[in-house]
C-alpha cells in the first residue's frame, strides 16, 4: 500500500511538473519601439532594415516606430515604407511623438512612412502632412515637377487604400492642387475631392441624393498639414496619446516584453561616414595617398592609406545596401588599367583615362542603388553623387599642387623619395644649380625615368626636372622647354 502512495504522489509531481514547464513555455509577446528621426536618409533606412528583421526573427506581435522628422530622401523614404510593409504578420504603428527634444512632426517623407504602418496615433500638439518632394535653389524652396509628384502621389494612395486610410487626404498632403472638402450624406462625414464634389451636385439637382457641404479642408495652391485633433476627426489616427507608456496600455500591451531600439556607436559611426562631406573627404585621401604612393620607392604607408579610404567608401556603402558586384568589377578593373598606364606603358594615354573613367563610375554607382536613373529624384541622387565625387577630386587636386611645392623640401619626404645615386666616378658631377633662368633652351639627358617628374643631366649638373606631361625613359634626349620658379619644364628630344 505505501508503495502504491509513493508512486501514485511521484505520478502527481511529475504530470505537474510538466504542467509547469509547458505553461512557462507559452512564448512571451514582445512589442518593439524604434525611433524614427531626423533626416530620412540611407542610414536610416540601414537602421531600420536591421532592426525590423530583428523584430521578425523574434516573432514580436508589434512594432511602434516613434517618427520625429522634416523629411529628407525620396528613394530612402520608399525604400523604408517596402521594408514596413513586408511586416505581413507584426502590427506596425506610427506613433508621432511628443518626446524631450522632438519637434513632434512627421512631415514630407515622414508622412510617407506614417501612411505605410497599419495604424497611427499622435500627441497632442503634433502634425503631419507635405509630403511633396521639394528642392533648394538659389531662389529658395521650390516645388518638385508633376513628374516626380506624380509617382509619389501613386505611392501614397496605395499606402492609404492598403491601410484603410482616407485616399484624398493623402493625395492633398502630396498634391498642392488638390481641393477635398468635407460632405455629410446622411449624417456621416465623407472627404471628398473637387471633381467627386461636381458629381455630388449634379446628383443632388436631378433629386438622387442628398448631402450637406461642410468645410474646404484643403484649398487648391496649399500642401495638407493636419494636427492630431484633425488626423483623429477624420479617420487617419487612431487616437491621441501623450506618451509611449500610454499608448501601450491603450493597445493592451504593456504586459508584453517591451524592446526598445535605440542608435548605437556603430550606427552613428555609419551616419557620419555615410554623409556627403565626409564622402568627399575620403574620396580626397584615398587619391592623394595614391598620388604620393606612386611617387615614393616601393610599396609603403601612402599605399596602404589609400586602400584603407577605398575599402571604408565600399565597405560603408555596402552595408547602405548600394554595392555590388558591378562597382566592385568597375573598380578594380579601373585599378588594373591605371596601374598599367603608370608603370607599363610610356606617357599617358586611353590607358590611364579609362581606367580613371572606370574607378570614377565605380564610385558613383557605390553611392546610389540604381544604374541608369528612371524618374527625375534618381537623376537628382546621381548629380549629388556627382558633385560628392567632384568635390573628393578637387580637394585632392588642390592638396597635390600644394605638396608638390612644399614635400620636396621636407626631410621627410626626402627620405621616402626614391633617388637616384649619381658617382664621380660614373661621370656625373652635382654642381650649384645657379641661374635658372640661363638654362632654357639647354639640353640635356634624363638619369632617371621622368614620370613626369625626375632627374637630368643638364651641363654636368643634376637637376630636378618636370616634363611637359609626357613619360620620358630613362637616358633620353630633353630640351628645357620653360623655368618658372623652382620648375624645370622639358620636352623629349
Amino acid at each position: 500500500m505505501k508503495k502504491l502512495i509513493l508512486i501514485l504522489v511521484c505520478s502527481l509531481l511529475i504530470i505537474n511538473e510538466q504542467i509547469f514547464t509547458k505553461e512557462n513555455n507559452i512564448p512571451i509577446k514582445k512589442v518593439y519601439i524604434i525611433p524614427i528621426k531626423g533626416e530620412i536618409n540611407k542610414a536610416l533606412m540601414v537602421f531600420l532594415k536591421r532592426n525590423i528583421e530583428s523584430a521578425k526573427i523574434e516573432k514580436a506581435d508589434s512594432i511602434i516606430f516613434e517618427i520625429d522628422t522634416f523629411g529628407g530622401r525620396v528613394d530612402s523614404a520608399l525604400q523604408i515604407t517596402s521594408i514596413i510593409g513586408s511586416c505581413e504578420n507584426i502590427k506596425t504603428i506610427a506613433y508621432i511623438s511628443p518626446q524631450e527634444n522632438n519637434l513632434g512632426v512627421s512631415w514630407s517623407a515622414g508622412a510617407l512612412i506614417s501612411f505605410s504602418c497599419s495604424s497611427i496615433y499622435m500627441a497632442e500638439g503634433t502634425s503631419i502632412g507635405a509630403a511633396a518632394p521639394v528642392y533648394q535653389t538659389q531662389e529658395g524652396v521650390e516645388m518638385a515637377p508633376e513628374k516626380i509628384v506624380s509617382p509619389l502621389r501613386t505611392q501614397m494612395a496605395a499606402l492609404a487604400e492598403k491601410n484603410g486610410y482616407p485616399k484624398n487626404i493623402a493625395l492633398a498632403m502630396v498634391d498642392k492642387d488638390m481641393e477635398i472638402y468635407e460632405v455629410y450624406i446622411d449624417d456621416k462625414l465623407q472627404i471628398v475631392s473637387k471633381e467627386e464634389l461636381v458629381n455630388l451636385e449634379k446628383k443632388a439637382k436631378q433629386g438622387s441624393i442628398k448631402f450637406e457641404l461642410g468645410r474646404t479642408i484643403s484649398p487648391s495652391g496649399k500642401l495638407l498639414t493636419l494636427t492630431s485633433n484633425e488626423m483623429e476627426y477624420y479617420g487617419l489616427s487612431s487616437g491621441t496619446v501623450s506618451s509611449t507608456n500610454l499608448l501601450l496600455k491603450h493597445l493592451n500591451i504593456e504586459d508584453h516584453k517591451i524592446v526598445r531600439i535605440k542608435e548605437n556607436f556603430i550606427d552613428k559611426i555609419i551616419l557620419f561616414l555615410a554623409s556627403m562631406t565626409v564622402s568627399s573627404i575620403l574620396i580626397a585621401i584615398a587619391l592623394i595617398s595614391l598620388y604620393l604612393e606612386i611617387r615614393t620607392p616601393g610599396f609603403g604607408i601612402f599605399g596602404v592609406t589609400s586602400i584603407a579610404a577605398f575599402l571604408i567608401i565600399f565597405s560603408i556603402n555596402a552595408l547602405l545596401g548600394n554595392v555590388g558586384s558591378l562597382e566592385i568589377v568597375l573598380f578594380i578593373l579601373g585599378a588594373i588599367l591605371l596601374i598599367i598606364e603608370i608603370f607599363l606603358i610610356p606617357g599617358f594615354g586611353i590607358t590611364g583615362i579609362s581606367g580613371i573613367v572606370l574607378i570614377s563610375l565605380s564610385l558613383i554607382l557605390s553611392f546610389q542603388d540604381f544604374i541608369i536613373p528612371s524618374f527625375d529624384w534618381q537623376w537628382n541622387i546621381a548629380k549629388e553623387n556627382l558633385i560628392i565625387l567632384s568635390l573628393g577630386i578637387m580637394i585632392s587636386i588642390a592638396v597635390i599642387a600644394v605638396s608638390a611645392q612644399i614635400l620636396p623640401k621636407t626631410p621627410i619626404f626626402n627620405k621616402l623619395t626614391l633617388h637616384t645615386e649619381q658617382k664621380a666616378e660614373d661621370g656625373f658631377v652635382v654642381q650649384p644649380i645657379g641661374d635658372r633662368a640661363r638654362l632654357k633652351g639647354l639640353l640635356g639627358i634624363t638619369v632617371t625615368i621622368l614620370r613626369p617628374t625626375g632627374k637630368a643631366m643638364i651641363q654636368n649638373e643634376i637637376l630636378e626636372v618636370q616634363s611637359d606631361g609626357e613619360y620620358i625613359e630613362k637616358n633620353q634626349k630633353i630640351e628645357i622647354i620653360d623655368v618658372t620658379g623652382n620648375k624645370i619644364i622639358v620636352k623629349k628630344v
